[in-house]
């Protein structure tokens, strides 16, 4: 924490409560720097009145905000999600020039231009600023979105020189430092920072948990839903019998709309708040964590560290040689498994049989729970 009294501007378009992992540490870190008497501004989208919900949740005394209003969801159209985060960005430009902080954090979200709007700005005004990289970007972007090769070289380029003139980058995995470094040569140092977990404070952990798998997070184009689903699908037709529950919402909805119809053992929760998808992930006895291979050189799963905290055991469905398959089998909190159908659909049945029931290390996973807290976030 900075020792003098300064002005600090904190940008990350979704916030507390819409975002209530990383909106929730942000606002408990703007919260502690407007204590100790830091003129805090916090930038974001706004998805459900945030001043009114500070206000009647007793939460950010002293902290400005300067919210927008967000015009799209998760589950809107690519062109109209485009155009809301183009208007954010320039939100971003006015409050920075119009507030003029010493100091500021910004996240990926949305990539590129913001943090490039900091740096300018940074220059500018002789500011300095931390760049925490979240999901390397156009790289995670280009692997499941075709981006024509001009403009893909015009936003790494851009990127690039946002870290490069960083006074500090932080990022999830040492390979995603090691990406950061290789493609944009920078000297700032980088320190690598898990995302917290969900709270789960309140949350029932004693009930007897459910055979069964759950997925609480994005259903997107990453997250290799339509393999999950075709795997779950074969796995019911050869009579299995395990439960699955997913709490989420993106591209692949209506699949997931369809899939809790047609078969008595899948069930669509839709999207949850944090309370909820804690104690469905509680609740379960294993949790899925997919997500394509190239994207884990540039991004890491949040829902990990739920899923650590929760108790439940995690099958990831992904290649070895990644991050998230080598996070999995050195913390032994789960499985790895292939990204194809028969695999998968053998390792439910393995599961359903109890093949796997001593799997779980309590002692590495409690080291893991200890680095997933708020506080160390914050």
């Amino acid at each position: 924490m900075l020792e003098k009294p300064t002005k600090i501007a904190i940008i990350n378009r979704r916030f507390w409560p819409e975002y209530p992992v990383i909106g929730e540490a942000l606002l408990q870190f703007a919260e502690g720097a407007a204590k100790k008497k830091h003129n805090v501004s916090v930038i974001m989208q706004d998805h459900v009145d945030i001043k009114d919900k500070i206000k009647k949740a007793d939460r950010g005394k002293d902290v400005h905000f300067y919210p927008f209003k967000a015009f799209t969801a998760s589950a809107s159209g690519t062109l109209f999600r485009a155009i809301d985060a183009l208007l954010f960005m320039l939100w971003v430009m006015v409050v920075l020039f119009w507030v003029r902080p010493r100091r500021v954090y910004v996240l990926t979200d949305p990539p590129i231009v913001v943090p490039f709007i900091v740096m300018i700005y940074s220059k500018l005004f002789d500011a300095k600023y931390i760049y925490h990289v979240q999901d390397i970007h156009p790289e995670a972007m280009k692997v499941v979105i075709p981006i024509n090769k001009w403009i893909y070289r015009l936003l790494l380029n851009m990127d690039s020189l946002s870290m490069r003139k960083a006074n500090r980058l932080i990022t999830i995995t040492n390979q995603m430092a090691t990406e950061i470094r290789l493609r944009s040569r920078t000297k700032a140092n980088i320190n690598i920072l898990d995302n917290p977990a969900v709270s789960f404070d309140g949350i029932d952990t004693s009930k007897p948990k459910t055979s069964g798998f759950t997925y609480c997070g994005n259903a997107g184009r990453m997250q290799r839903i339509p393999l999950i689903l075709d795997a779950i699908e074969t796995y019911f037709e050869k009579g299995g019998k395990l439960e699955f529950t997913f709490a989420s919402e993106g591209l692949y909805t209506n699949h997931l709309k369809s899939f809790s119809k047609k078969f008595s053992h899948f069930h669509y929760r839709g999207f949850v708040n944090s309370t909820e998808a804690a104690q469905i992930t509680a609740d379960y006895t294993w949790a899925l964590l997919p997500i394509e291979d190239a994207v884990t050189r540039y991004a890491f799963p949040s829902k990990s560290s739920t899923y650590v905290v929760s108790g439940a055991k995690i099958l990831a469905i992904c290649g070895e040689d990644t991050s998230v398959a080598q996070w999995v089998n050195e913390n032994q909190v789960g499985l790895v498994v292939k990204p194809n159908v028969e695999a998968i659909v053998e390792t439910f049945f393995d599961i359903e049989k109890g093949k796997f029931r001593v799997l779980r290390n309590e002692e590495s996973r409690n080291d893991l729970k200890a680095g997933l807290r708020f506080k160390v976030f914050v």
